[in-house]
């Protein structure tokens, strides 16, 4: 929670749109989530955490910030002393202690125009409902969302749970606002536009008239047909008179001359009917949004961009919150920002719109597993976006302090540093049989397909000897790699060298070199290198910034890039 309580890093209102996808307190296994305070940022941000919260120091601690803290609402303190009563210290109690201060947080750095979406699943949207009434008051909240999330299946003597609840609040009444639309129902469009022209377009008859007699040219006669014979007035909706030419024109019967000039006048088949104005389907943005969004599927399995992040949310959903609860120049933050999905629809509507001023975006997350990912994520851009990455290691003396505090944590900072991913998802070292990462590459083609291969990764933060060296090789063997990297702290000593030169040389049959089978890269080699994740150290066929398949690879995005400035996505210790 360092980054949201810092009043230098997130000034006072200075965030115009807060989305949140927090881990939901369901028992699911999830990969995100916090850790007890270490001593600096540059420390041990997070361990792979399990949705499974228990009351602990940690929740002690939160409750006791929320009850003592003069910035925290009273009704906030009531409320969590009424929680406390009936829940007493259990899991969700901790839950919900762990992210009403956080709450707070939010309330405090968004401007008064801003708005707050939290989404959460049925098992806490009510208590989380009562703690943004009281951080946010009742009056700001604007709507319960319902997600369809999954498609039908049956449940074990219930109905199938199927959605998930996306909390809107607003820091005042006079927040952003801009109605988003969605495709008609095929049956909506059977029924109301029942018309179509010889091309196909489709159209429905509107009105032009309204009740009531006027005196200006509203209620003057155009083309012998007198409005006011029949007790009503010229009505041109304003959606119409933005079609026109000239939409300010000065009077009715000019706009009426313009439609008219433009085939959009359906005329009366009977005497003393009146003309109605020829609505084209396609003229209108559609049907608004409502609160039950059942129109954003889920990601599937083959969808171009899943990345494989258990949580991961459609960029759709993303898109349509930034756009109805945003503008351009303004600031999103999503302090749970996981694989990325809202930096990467931030990043996407700026492209879409490359003459508007560029929203800006801020991520927090504590994993370094998300932070790699992200860091993925955006090369998908070209040119890449510009950014800073507050709280990983920069210097050998962080490194060191983030293995000793944290040695996996420490391990997947340094898969990043070669844009290897973790294989595994457990603590448990015998797990993964000695090997901590992957890099794919491709190195053939065989009838015509791309053929993937393994650079197996090991990383060491402490001591190290020829041994495991010689234990790595083995390992390559035997799990048929083609390559294989060791990453160390240390400095290699000779017979390490001697040890990993043992294993030979790859032999490429893509670009004809061969590379070292084994390679030793230390820590300090990764961070003198600036083309992290890809270094020049690194030894690959192709070069380390050749074709990849180490993480999916999802359609890229096209525009022109700007720089974050002081914004960015962070690592951070709670």
């Amino acid at each position: 929670m360092a980054f949201l309580s810092d009043k230098d890093f997130l000034p006072n209102e200075s965030v115009d749109l807060i989305y949140l996808d927090p881990p939901f307190n369901s028992q699911q296994n999830y990969n995100v989530l916090f850790k007890e305070t270490a001593d600096t940022p540059e420390a041990a941000q997070i361990k792979a955490f399990e949705d499974t919260w228990t009351w602990d120091q940690a929740a002690n601690k939160a409750l006791s910030q929320l009850h003592n803290d003069p910035s925290v609402p009273a009704p906030l303190v009531e409320l969590t002393k009424t929680f406390m009563s009936f829940l007493k210290a259990s899991p969700m109690m901790a839950y919900l202690v762990q992210m009403s201060i956080r709450l707070v947080h939010m309330h405090r750095v968004l401007k008064p125009t801003g708005s707050l979406y939290l989404h959460c699943d049925p098992t806490a949207s009510h208590y989380l409902k009562m703690v943004l009434d009281a951080i946010f008051e009742p009056a700001n909240f604007v709507n319960e969302i319902v997600w369809k999330r999954t498609h039908a299946h049956s449940g074990a003597k219930k109905y199938g749970c199927v959605h998930d609840v996306i909390l809107f609040y607003a820091k005042s009444p006079a927040f952003i606002w801009h109605t988003q639309h969605m495709p008609y129902s095929s049956d909506y469009k059977k029924n109301f536009f029942r018309f179509a022209d010889e091309d196909g377009r489709r159209y429905r008859a509107t009105i032009l008239t309204g009740a009531g007699t006027r005196t200006g040219s509203s209620g003057k006669p155009w083309r012998g047909i007198d409005p006011t014979a029949v007790g009503r007035h010229w009505a041109i909706p304003g959606y119409v008179r933005a079609i026109l030419p000239t939409p300010k024109t000065t009077t009715v019967q000019e706009a009426l001359d313009q439609l008219e000039a433009a085939n959009r006048i359906i005329w009366p088949k009977k005497k003393g009917g009146t003309p109605h104005f020829k609505q084209y389907m396609d003229d209108l943005p559609g049907t608004s949004v409502q609160d039950v969004w059942t129109d954003i599927p889920p990601i599937s399995a083959v969808a171009a961009e899943r990345l494989g992040y258990p949580t991961q949310k459609p960029l759709a959903l993303l898109k349509r919150i930034i756009a109805a609860s945003s503008k351009p120049g303004n600031v999103i933050l999503d302090p749970f920002c996981g694989c990325g999905t809202t930096i990467d629809a931030v990043e996407t509507i700026n492209r879409e719109n490359r003459k508007a001023r560029r929203r800006r975006w801020i991520g927090i997350d504590v994993t370094h597993i998300a932070v790699n990912l992200i860091k993925h994520r955006l090369t998908r851009f070209k040119p890449a976006p510009e950014y800073d990455v507050i709280g990983e290691p920069q210097s050998i003396a962080a490194a060191r302090r983030l293995a000793k505090d944290d040695p996996y944590q420490f391990q997947f900072w340094a898969l990043g540093l070669i844009g290897a991913r973790p294989i595994g998802r457990t603590k448990k070292k015998g797990a993964d049989r000695g090997i901590d990462g992957v890099r794919y590459f491709i190195d053939e083609l065989k009838a015509g397909q791309s053929v993937t291969k393994n650079m197996l990764v090991q990383v060491k933060g402490g001591h190290v000897k020829s041994g495991d060296i010689r234990d790595f090789v083995g390992t390559l063997a035997r799990e048929n790699a083609e390559m294989g990297v060791f990453i160390t702290l240390e400095e290699p000593s000779g017979p390490m060298n001697a040890e990993a030169a043992t294993a030979g040389m790859y032999a490429s049959p893509w670009d004809k070199q061969s590379y070292p089978r084994v390679q030793i890269l230390t820590i300090s080699d990764l961070l003198a290198d600036s083309h992290k994740p890809n270094p020049r150290c690194l030894q690959i066929p192709g070069g380390a910034s050749g074709p990849s398949a180490t993480l999916p690879n999802a359609e890229k995005h096209t525009g022109n890039a700007d720089r974050q400035g002081e914004l960015g996505f962070t690592t951070e210790e709670d």
